[in-house]
């Protein structure tokens, strides 16, 4: 990260604020419609670009600096550190101490209902029309809360299975039957069987079949949301009501059992994070992986299309991505609008499409004539370090930032399986539990789950029975108590 000394210090400043950050989300009121019209850099707020340093983000950035509107009023990305959970406090602390230090801040989706219910980001209601038939329904509703838009949605993120092709068509079965659009967890486990059962044709290495994220922390409630939604589940309805009940919480918890409980997890998945399951699946520890869109890049450096390839999850799958809002109080608030409409509009998500991100547009993925904007020159994204992949050749027409990456691409330079796969995967996503109290509700499933799949806590029975029912009464309880805000 290329930070000014300034920078550096508003991030010292803001680890003392996080100490006295309210992780409730109370009613802080609605703030103002940006109006105001301030000078001074437009200073944007995020965490770190998995496309790397001087990342695609970097590169929308200075080239709004480029144009006329920009050298008028230039922007800065200033990246947060530490992970998702330290990020939210920082803004949380920044925000909340009125600092006008921000202008711009990038979002994780579950954020979006508690920041606005706080007052501590501007609605934009009749400046961002995310019904313009161009934003994909699914995610634009991560933008918005209690029927009003927040935020412009930047880049999306959904689950999805990466496989050894190579494996499954070594033992026998052809990959063009599977997965089909309607394989099941079910199925995905007989199949699994299958390659435990063929040794001779085990990847090197190989030591169980399918991993994911579900170390203590925010993949497991994701990997938990996605086995709920499968069966029907949801925690809260659009407003943040809780909707579940013991009976509900405990076919839930069957389901994640299915999935976790048995030997076809890799042991490891149980304290894996994004990057330890996407490195035991790079080294044939296994031969089936759940994770999100840029890991197709960075798989893509390591296996060509012969060796893997993805398809969306059994199930369901769960929204992820950033949403860009203003600041309630910038004095640069108009501009960081318009700033925030320039980084969010058709050519900024097929930059973004191309650097390994899920766009939110559907024009990325289908309209031709959409093409990346980036100056021709212009450092590709997934460079030193980056985690989407770098050193490739475009292919046909591909747009600039396309040429550093070596990930499969279609015809329009765009990743291969972006306008099938991906595509059909976020139209058909869910979202995590909409409730300004997210922050607790997932503290809550991290630290329960966690204990329950590791038979350890006040849960555990000592065996490998997985005994839902006393879990799901507590959970029940807690889960009412949380969204109500107690």
């Amino acid at each position: 990260m290329r930070r000014r000394r300034a920078a550096t210090a508003a991030a010292l400043c803001l680890l003392a604020l996080a100490a006295a950050a309210c992780t409730g989300g109370g009613g802080g009121g609605r703030a103002a419609q940006p109006t105001t019209t301030g000078d001074g850099e437009i200073i944007v707020a995020s965490g770190l670009d998995v496309t790397g340093s001087d990342g695609v983000r970097q590169q929308l950035i200075e080239q709004w600096n480029g144009t006329p509107e920009g050298k008028r009023h230039p922007a800065r990305l200033v990246e947060l550190p530490g992970e998702a959970d330290q990020q939210r406090s920082q803004l949380l602390g920044a925000l909340q101490s009125g600092s006008s230090a921000y202008d711009v801040v990038n979002l994780d989706v579950t954020w979006v209902p508690e920041f606005a219910q706080a007052g501590l980001i501007s609605p934009l209601d009749h400046q961002m029309n995310l019904d313009d038939g161009d934003v994909i329904p699914s995610v634009a509703g991560t933008a918005q809360w209690d029927g009003h838009t927040y935020a412009a949605p930047f880049n999306s993120d959904v689950g999805l299975l990466y496989y050894r092709v190579d494996t499954i068509r070594a033992i026998g079965i052809d990959p063009a039957s599977f997965p089909k659009a309607d394989t099941t967890w079910q199925e995905l486990q007989t199949l699994i069987s299958d390659v435990d059962a063929d040794k001779d044709h085990q990847p090197k290495g190989y030591m169980a079949g399918w991993t994911s994220q579900l170390g203590a922390y925010e993949g497991l409630t994701v990997n938990a949301i996605e086995a709920f939604a499968s069966v029907g589940v949801q925690l809260t309805d659009a407003e943040g009501h809780y909707t579940a009940d013991p009976e509900k919480l405990r076919a839930a918890l069957s389901e994640l059992k299915s999935r976790v409980g048995h030997d076809e997890t890799l042991p490891e998945a149980l304290s894996s994070d994004e990057s330890t399951s996407l490195g035991d699946f790079a080294a044939g520890h296994t031969v089936f992986l759940r994770h999100w869109p840029y890991a197709y890049g960075a798989l893509s450096r390591t296996f060509g299309p012969s060796q893997m390839q993805v398809a969306r999850l059994p199930g369901k799958a769960v929204l992820g991505g950033q949403n860009l809002a203003v600041a309630a109080g910038s004095p640069r608030a108009k501009y960081a609008l318009d700033l925030i409409k320039y980084l969010t509009n058709a050519q900024s998500e097929r930059c973004l499409l191309d650097a390994g991100f899920a766009a939110t547009r559907e024009s990325a993925y289908k309209d031709a004539k959409v093409r990346c904007t980036l100056a021709p020159g212009t450092k590709g994204p997934g460079g030193s370090g980056g985690s989407a992949g770098s050193g490739g050749s475009p292919s046909p027409g591909a747009s600039a930032s396309s040429e550093s990456h070596d990930m499969p691409r279609d015809a329009d330079g765009r990743p291969e399986y972006a306008s099938s796969t991906l595509l059909t995967a976020l139209t058909q996503a869910v979202q995590r539990p909409r409730t300004p109290y997210y922050g607790a509700l997932t503290q809550l499933l991290q630290t329960q789950l966690h204990n329950w799949i590791t038979d350890t806590g006040p849960f555990s029975n000592g065996s490998s029975s997985f005994d839902s029912g006393p879990l799901a009464g507590s959970l029940d309880r807690s889960l009412a108590k949380i969204l109500k805000g107690k």
